[in-house]
């Protein structure tokens, strides 16, 4: 792979050096391909609404990095990423992650082929794509439910719906971390009875260069009810309205 790290901005690295991350080998090189192949697709579907290359090592992998500090603490073997969308926060995790293994989940079959590219044309070894709603990759019965150490979500919606779609992948005593934005502190408030349906409770908030983390820790076994089918959680969210039985526990 050629050195194409001529180009990132002075005040990313400072920005990553004050986060504590410390870069391996060929780590900013894929960093700055995949930002590359990022841009090269945006041309053909939606991926993202930067335009600024030196706005996007801030807006999309700085944004992505600073959650490398909970990797760090959470030491996670399996990651799932939901909604990934263009692959962040996935892609930069993985990149520099090599450790963990990492599922980006995509519901959109070409974001999710993207993704597949990405995955191959940085030699990811530790990367998994999964093209499927979390509602039925997270069903009773699927090999995802309960499986994951660390579950991680960016843009996914207001914390209510979050939940529901990112809990049920976490086992008991994972977590959900969440980057959210100024209004994070409000949105806690606001899922207070979605955290109570969903057995699980936020343990900290860590406000960053980039907007909040919220790391949610997983108590119980969810609800065997949980995720409802496809598009309810959006349309009707946890707390908002009255919501089916809890049923039978399962993680």
């Amino acid at each position: 792979m050629t050195d194409s790290t001529a180009g990132i901005p002075t005040e990313f690295h400072e920005a990553a050096s004050a986060l504590g991350i410390a870069f391996d080998p060929g780590d900013l090189e894929r960093l700055s391909r995949y930002l590359e192949l990022l841009y090269e697709a945006n041309q053909r579907m939606n991926l993202t609404a930067v335009r600024d290359r030196d706005e996007a090592w801030s807006r999309h992998i700085l944004d992505s990095l600073s959650l490398v500090p909970v990797l760090a603490s959470v030491e996670p073997a399996s990651v799932i990423d939901i909604g990934s969308g263009g692959g962040l926060p996935g892609i930069p995790l993985a990149i520099v992650t090599p450790s963990a293994r990492f599922v980006l989940l995509e519901a959109t079959g070409k974001k999710a082929a993207f993704l597949q590219e990405v995955v191959e044309q940085l030699g990811l070894d530790n990367v998994r794509i999964v093209s499927s709603r979390a509602e039925e990759a997270a069903a009773h019965g699927s090999a995802h439910r309960g499986s994951f150490d660390l579950v991680t979500a960016r843009a996914v919606g207001p914390l209510p719906v979050l939940l529901e779609l990112t809990i049920p992948f976490a086992r008991v005593g994972g977590i959900v971390a969440a980057i959210k934005g100024e209004r994070a502190g409000a949105e806690v408030v606001a899922a207070e009875a979605a955290m109570m349906t969903l057995r699980c409770e936020v343990v900290d908030q860590q406000r960053t260069s980039t907007g909040t983390i919220l790391l949610v820790q997983k108590n119980g076994s969810t609800p065997r009810a949980y995720p409802r089918r496809s598009g309810e959680p959006k349309r009707r969210p946890l707390g908002c309205e009255d919501t089916p039985p809890r049923g039978r526990d399962v993680h």
